[in-house]
């Protein structure tokens, strides 16, 4: 029977002697230092040199530009940074997908800012760039986000036209986007400080308000040397589309104005004087600290998926202290769920359950001598379910804290319902009408990313940490059972493996299966918006959940849609 008084607590005060807290940490460490250098690395854009190249046309780079339109000392939250990593390769790179993207407060409004970066081929749009604009928009759009679009870029990057321009969520559904938030009083602000270039013109003319810096922006739907080669007519840049035939003569942008700073503070200006709207009404009480440091998460945490820990010990390192009301504690162990506040927010909490939690006798749903930690039991499905569809009509935000390996299997599974009370868990996140967070801190695999509310299942944000692992299963599981399918296609065509043969081929296979499984291959994909520091989980949620009180629509939950 477990004590009451124990299941509302969280964690434990940190042993940091301890010979695994130490082995974590460093680990850990190691793990966060690749995250801190590959950041670096995307940041720098094009390079130094296009970054030089940059300043001497008297334009600022696209995170001094955003440096300077948000709030002295508001945190700029980047949003798709690792986009295209390790993508087009063979065109050069395009790191973080050559646009700049996050929340920042600009005159105290929370505001969603997306800027190109001019040095990754001229700003030029990759597949992964309009996809990585259109999230910005679809954060926009179901928060009701004001959004400012920094514009530097050469339109279409040519050689890759049939994958950015015909489909539903190619590059023509951002203009698409744009006409439906003007539609629905989202304020958008455009700026054109360099390049705007054929089909890209549209998304700053599109928005409510735009600005042209003089002698570097312009805009038009043909370049001097397409206009020649089109109708033979001969003309300069500035002529064509610069700062002065927009802004005297043809009346497309709305300011003009002489250089970058300027245009900055022009926009934080007509930020300023946004009109108040209502919100969503979510309770947020004056927040306090966690019980024990979020610098202390690394030491609990470990880098493999394999190990078991206990997620009491994480969440007490993210949640507000004594916050937590821990929901059917003693009833399927291996998901945790209960109410919480982080950094005042109320809250509802599903996370998985690693610790390796000894089975209660009479429970024949359970009757392995231990239940394994990170799998999904019938009983823990069924208490996740009712969770969420308690949340749902108490309008509580729900936090989905991942590290899955799935649903339990075997006949006894199978004989006990798991597929049923599966299906139950996921028609409650996929029916759920409350802003929806995931953050996935280890094993996300098969059907247990879509309960706990992976892509799919469209929560407002989504973030990965970096043991995050993405797959339809673990990669030793894949290799074998993608071995065992080539051995009996082999064997049908009268071809065996030797055993040195079968080892190099298993290897094989966990190799890449194991590069397709990482944080980063997912974030180049944008399957996850960002991949974070564990220690600043809380204050990434706490901005989420700051955003999407700004969107009052909340539809009235319907519980009958679910089979419980």
């Amino acid at each position: 029977m477990t004590d009451f008084a124990e299941s509302q607590s969280l964690g434990t005060a940190a042993d940091v002697a301890h010979r695994r807290y130490v082995a974590r940490m460093q680990t850990y460490g190691e793990l966060l230092d690749l995250l801190q250098q590959r950041h670096a690395e995307v940041s720098l854009g094009g390079g130094q040199k296009r970054q030089e190249r940059e300043h001497s046309r008297g334009k600022m780079l696209p995170r001094e530009r955003i440096a300077a339109l948000v709030d002295e000392g508001s945190e700029f939250q980047e949003i798709g940074s690792f986009a295209a990593w390790d993508m087009y390769e063979n065109e050069g790179g395009c790191p973080s997908a050559g646009t700049v993207m996050g929340t920042g407060h600009v005159n105290g409004r929370l505001c969603m800012i997306v800027a190109n970066d001019a040095t990754v081929k001229a700003g030029a749009w990759f597949p992964m760039t309009a996809k990585k604009n259109l999230r910005a928009q679809e954060i926009a759009l179901e928060n009701h986000l004001p959004i400012i679009y920094l514009v530097d870029s050469a339109g279409v990057f040519l050689p890759m036209q049939d994958e950015i321009f015909p489909d539903r969520d190619h590059f023509g559904r951002i203009f698409r986007n744009n006409a439906v938030m003007s539609a629905k009083g989202i304020p958008q602000i455009a700026a054109i400080m360099g390049s705007c270039v054929a089909g890209g013109a549209y998304l700053p003319i599109m928005s409510d308000e735009a600005l042209i810096v003089d002698g570097t922006g312009s805009v038009f739907l043909a370049g001097p040397f397409l206009v020649k080669a089109a109708i033979g007519e001969e003309v300069d840049k500035e002529t064509l589309g610069g700062a002065a035939t927009h802004s005297e003569i043809s009346g497309v942008t709305d300011y003009n104005v002489p250089d970058d700073a300027t245009c900055l503070r022009t926009i934080r200006d007509l930020v300023s004087r946004l009109g108040d709207r209502p919100r969503a009404g979510f309770s947020r009480i004056e927040a306090t600290p966690t019980a024990f440091p979020s610098e202390e998460i690394p030491g609990f945490m470990p880098a493999t998926g394999a190990e078991p820990y206990d997620m009491r010990e994480v969440l007490g390192r993210i949640i507000d202290a004594e916050s937590w009301t821990e929901y059917k504690a003693g009833y399927g162990k291996t998901i945790l769920t209960g109410y919480a506040r982080i950094d005042g927010w109320s809250v509802g909490v599903v996370a998985n359950q690693r610790e390796m939690v000894r089975a209660r006798a009479g429970v024949k749903a359970n009757t392995d001598e231990m239940q394994a930690g990170g799998v999904i039991y019938s009983d823990s499905a069924d208490k996740a379910a009712r969770f969420i569809m308690n949340c749902n009509q108490k309008r509580i935000p729900l936090v989905f804290l991942q590290d899955v390996t799935g649903f339990m299997v075997g006949s006894r599974s199978e004989q006990g319902g798991i597929i049923k009370d599966g299906a139950k868990m996921v028609s409650a996140v996929a029916n759920s009408v409350v802003p929806k967070f995931t953050v996935i801190v280890g094993n996300s695999y098969g059907a247990g990313n879509y309960a706990m509310c992976g892509r799919a299942y469209d929560p407002r944000m989504i973030c990965a940490w970096p043991t995050a692992r993405m797959a339809v299963m673990g990669g030793s599981q894949a290799a074998k059972t993608l071995l065992q399918i080539q051995k009996a296609s082999a064997k049908r065509s009268g071809t065996e493996y030797s055993e040195e043969e079968e080892a190099a081929l298993l290897k094989e296979i966990k190799d890449r299966y194991d590069r397709q499984t990482t944080p980063y291959y997912a974030a180049a994909r944008m399957w996850v918006d960002e991949i974070i520091d564990p220690r600043s989980t809380r204050e990434w949620l706490s901005r989420g959940l700051e955003i999407a009180d700004l969107n009052p629509d909340i539809p009235v939950f319907n519980p009958g849609v679910i089979q419980t």
